[in-house]
């Protein structure tokens, strides 16, 4: 079946319109996992607007269950400009220190308002490889966000990539638009799935999925992993958290939890 990681990111950013720390970052995320969440995410960036480095070691310490941690390889070091805010390390550094089960490479950049992208791997295979080489050599499984490109993705196979996070905003749209191109898309997700098997690579998940757009993407085939933080969110504040996870993991079509 397909795992729940809950992305924790858009509670960080709520905490961090306040010097406190409510909500809670561990605290909320142990609230995931007892409502049956599968996994964690976190996705920090240098600027540490949402989630922070003291957030990833914090969460470290205590996790349960599956730590992913998302961000760019070849973001350095950079000085925090917030009282109280340690420093930005470097996504490498970070995940050397913590070693989290999964690392997730995203070629994201502070412009960006959120990821919108994926990898080029026909131009970036010879920086990326390398970073893959030493985080599996760490013991941590590596994932690269890739567009649903089958050319795309036999590249990611050969800079030794474990798995593929498939960026699925062009997913979320068409099913939002409700439109006749729906079909074209999702099997578009469904070849780059079938794609990934034939060359030895997991496949994982994520951007816009929710309630609605989710049960018709389990239909790409082997998907291992959905990674969901903001429509989780913000249905949270209608449903409350525990009732939001039981749903997605019905969304994904798991045995009914029973209500929180």
């Amino acid at each position: 079946m397909t795992s729940l990681s809950v992305n924790l990111n858009k509670i960080a950013l709520i905490r961090n319109s306040r010097d406190t720390r409510n909500p809670d970052i561990p605290a909320h995320a142990q609230l995931c996992i007892e409502a049956g969440a599968d996994g964690i995410t976190v996705h920090p960036r240098p600027d540490q607007r949402h989630i922070r480095v003291q957030d990833c070691h914090d969460l470290a310490a205590m996790l349960t269950v599956e730590f992913n941690i998302e961000g760019n390889p070849m973001t350095g070091p950079r000085k925090s400009d917030r009282a109280g805010v340690s420093d930005y390390p470097g996504f490498m550094a970070l995940v050397r220190r913590l070693r989290p089960a999964q690392a997730t490479l995203v070629p994201d950049g502070d412009s960006q308002l959120t990821s919108d992208h994926g990898f080029d791997l026909k131009r970036d295979a010879d920086t990326i490889a390398p970073m893959v080489a030493e985080l599996k050599a760490l013991g941590i499984r590596t994932s690269l966000f890739m567009d649903p490109e089958p050319e795309q993705i036999r590249l990611a196979a050969q800079v030794g990539a474990d798995r593929i996070e498939l960026y699925t905003e062009a997913y979320a749209r068409a099913y939002a638009s409700g439109g006749t191109e729906l079909e074209a898309v999702l099997q578009r997700y469904i070849r780059a799935a079938e794609t990934a098997a034939e060359v030895g690579l997991g496949v994982n998940a994520g951007h816009d999925l929710d309630l609605h757009n989710l049960p018709l993407f389990t239909q790409v085939p082997g998907l291992l992993e959905v990674s969901i933080g903001h429509a989780l969110t913000v249905d949270a504040l209608r449903l409350g958290l525990a009732n939001t996870i039981a749903a997605y993991q019905r969304a994904l079509g798991k045995a009914d939890p029973g209500p929180a």
